[in-house]
């Protein structure tokens, strides 16, 4: 009998609705071509219900949302909305309550993309970023005191516990072995940040005892960033924290072609994860049907690895490839050679072939 699965669609605002349509299609092909089943329950959570409403993310959808098997969201982001009040009230609200840890991205130069690296290929650029998604510095651990005076402090803790930072680093480990990659590489600041790179070190060396198979190593943050520029084929798993993270999947987004191709996921290995294009919701392109969807459908090709349809999700990912190497002449909106809903429709085109 054919699985069936429960996946909740958030599109979200600006181009996040345009590049969703796209991965929702891939998947569907990719559903009909490996014969699983799904149902989709798409949900109103964005800056233009927060201006129409005043409401973020309601607790009746947050509750509709632990039930499902995955979610798929495109991009929170309103010019019109205060920076930080959909971040807070949606995306971290949904990390947070559903303890989607880790956060997963693939950072892959894909054959017939263009890198401002140079001499560099598709054989140098192929590793994973493991970040830890729900601790550090975005725990909103802090305050203000006098705030407003001359005299007003600002103060911003990082909090890092022993089963957060090693429950990160297990999953890494685990990951790297599932994959068939070879090594582990632990990202921070050991020699400044004592404390909190302290507790990472050591779950890290006792983490690693346990899997004799896999080469570990460590590099300062500042180091990863440097190196990943000269020489990125040293990495093969990166597990980081949470802030370091966010920094440097940023970087590894450009050298792997820019934001139009990058996909990443948050990780409940044990519960519901949500999977997503990296970019923004780039409003000046909205409704302009020129936004690349690739990062989207990739995104869609994790959400279903993570269900465990790896067959389907190597299909749609082996369609990526295919487009950007056969069909794009550019990953940057407007100058791909083809509309938003082209590309999704060429996507499908190869599933369908596949």
């Amino acid at each position: 009998m054919a699985k069936s699965y429960n996946i909740a669609v958030i599109p979200g605002d600006g181009t996040g609705p345009e590049v969703v349509a796209e991965g929702l299609k891939a998947l569907a092909a990719a559903a009909r071509k490996t014969g699983f089943k799904h149902q989709l329950a798409h949900y109103d959570v964005g800056g233009a219900r927060y201006l129409k409403t005043g409401e973020t993310l309601p607790d009746s959808v947050m509750d509709e949302l632990k039930g499902m098997d995955a979610i798929f969201l495109g991009a929170i982001g309103h010019p019109e909305v205060v920076p930080g009040i959909l971040e807070r009230g949606i995306l971290l609200k949904i990390r947070f309550e559903l303890d989607q840890y880790v956060n997963l991205r693939p950072v892959i130069l894909y054959p017939g993309v263009w890198t401002p690296l140079r001499d560099k290929g598709p054989e140098d650029i192929n590793f994973v970023v493991v970040r830890e998604n729900t601790e550090g510095l975005y725990a909103g651990s802090g305050g203000f005191f006098k705030k407003g005076t001359p005299d007003e402090i600002a103060i911003q803790e990082s909090v890092n516990t022993r089963k957060g930072v090693e429950r990160c680093i297990r999953f890494a480990f685990d990951y790297c072995r599932r994959q068939g990659r070879r090594k582990v590489t632990l990202c921070h600041k050991t020699n400044v940040l004592n404390y909190a790179g302290d507790i990472w070190e050591r779950a890290f060396s006792d983490v690693a005892k346990q899997y004799p198979d896999i080469q570990m190593d460590y590099a300062h943050t500042d180091a990863v960033c440097m190196w990943m520029v000269k020489n990125p084929e040293w990495f093969d798993v990166i597990v980081t924290d949470n802030l370091f993270g966010d920094i440097i999947t940023d970087l590894g987004a450009m050298i792997q072609g820019g934001m139009g191709i990058a996909a990443g996921g948050n990780i409940n290995p044990q519960g519901v994860s949500m999977f997503e294009p990296i970019g923004g919701s780039a409003p000046k392109y909205t409704g302009k049907n020129i936004i690349n969807p690739l990062a989207a459908i990739a995104a869609a090709a994790m959400l279903l690895e993570n269900l465990g349809e790896e067959d389907a999700g190597w299909r749609v990912e082996d369609a990526v490839r295919k487009v950007v190497a056969q069909d794009l002449k550019s990953l940057a909106a407007g100058q791909m050679g083809y509309s938003t809903t082209e590309v999704g429709d060429l996507v499908v085109k190869y599933i369908d072939q596949g």
